[in-house]
């Protein structure tokens, strides 16, 4: 009998592995963080034959904080197709996250992004980047970030990036003044902090939580969306939410078998 994955499997087969990251752990190592030696693709090559193991590589990432649905390809012309597809905006992603304040119920937010974040944006060119969002849910903590106001307003939030810019959803939501919770680079400390100690969680509030895509090789729709992690069904027992789409809420937030 093999040994358990190390992360949940949402499709296996000898050209694809889509899998659910947990929060917290890199994709792969890199120079940006190198006092971390571990990764999701190092635990998934340790995971697999040695024979399989080799040709595995991410078809895209999701930042360190995030957790979800990623796509690893298993060998070098599924990679090339699967690159072709996300060039072809063919590969269809939606986003959880909690945001601070109360944004509009739908919006899209189009703002140029610079292509390296961690780097000022004056010199680098500023790539087209779309992003669109609905609200699902709203609340009010008695959280008094702000020494004015005596509670603080956050959101559930859907965004569906439509371009693939690092760190999108992230810098667009600081560009439309509403940043994410536990964004340690984008998000603001008080409101980090402050949530943290309320939720007894602290992590970047970001799940990578619906995936849709044909085949990359016999073109078969692919459809999965991720079981939500503990700690986004708890939030909706923190204070009284006001639910902008109950029904579409509630499958969001329930676990999905596969």
């Amino acid at each position: 009998m093999p040994p358990p994955s190390p992360v949940p499997i949402h499709h296996q087969d000898e050209h694809l592995l889509i899998v659910h990251k947990p929060a917290g752990l890199l994709v792969h190592r890199t120079a940006l963080d190198r006092h971390e030696h571990d990764s999701l693709l190092d635990r998934l090559r340790q995971w697999l034959p040695p024979a399989d193991a080799a040709g595995l590589a991410p078809a895209h990432r999701l930042d360190k904080g995030t957790s979800g649905l990623l796509i690893f390809t298993r060998h070098a012309e599924a990679a090339r197709q699967m690159g072709r597809l996300f060039e072809q905006g063919r590969v269809h992603k939606r986003y959880l996250a909690l945001v601070r304040g109360w944004p509009g119920p739908t919006g899209a937010c189009d703002h140029p992004l610079a292509r390296d974040p961690e780097r000022p944006s004056q010199g680098q060119p500023q790539l087209p980047a779309l992003t669109h969002y609905r609200r699902l849910a709203r609340v009010e903590w008695p959280l008094s970030v702000d020494p004015r106001f005596p509670t603080a307003r956050y959101a559930l939030v859907e965004a569906e990036p439509l371009t693939g810019r690092r760190h999108q959803i992230r810098r667009h939501f600081k560009h439309l003044a509403h940043p994410l919770v536990g964004d340690a680079t984008h998000g603001k400390g008080p409101h980090n902090r402050a949530v943290a100690a309320w939720t007894g969680t602290t992590r970047l509030w970001l799940l990578a939580h619906h995936l849709s895509l044909p085949h990359p090789i016999h073109g078969q729709p692919l459809s999965y969306h991720a079981q939500p992690e503990p700690e986004w069904p708890a939030l909706l027992q923190r204070g009284h939410w006001l639910a902008d789409d109950p029904a579409g809420l509630v499958p969001l937030l329930t676990p999905v078998d596969h």
